[in-house]
């Protein structure tokens, strides 16, 4: 299991279009991914349970992810989340 956090960038937070973007990315990977934020735990390859976290600009998520491709998953997720989910 790795896990990092990150200050999501976008001036709107995770509405549809970066979650979206976020869920396809995630999709990407065998392994688990899923962040933390508050007291709530999202799956990133659900795009309802991304919306549901209700994350906006300047909030820091946490990413956790397990299995065999966690690493790459980690940094791709990361590296996402840095570069503004398209925005």
């Amino acid at each position: 299991m790795v896990s990092a956090k990150v200050v999501i960038k976008n001036p709107t937070g995770l509405h549809l279009r970066p979650a979206g973007i976020l869920c396809k990315e995630a999709m990407n990977f065998k392994s688990t991914v899923n962040f933390c934020f508050k007291n709530t735990t999202a799956n990133a390859k659900s795009v309802l349970s991304v919306l549901g976290a209700c994350v906006k600009s300047g909030d820091e998520i946490t990413f956790v992810c397990e299995g065999a491709d966690e690493e790459e998953a980690l940094a791709a997720m990361v590296k996402a989340v840095e570069g503004g989910l398209g925005e």
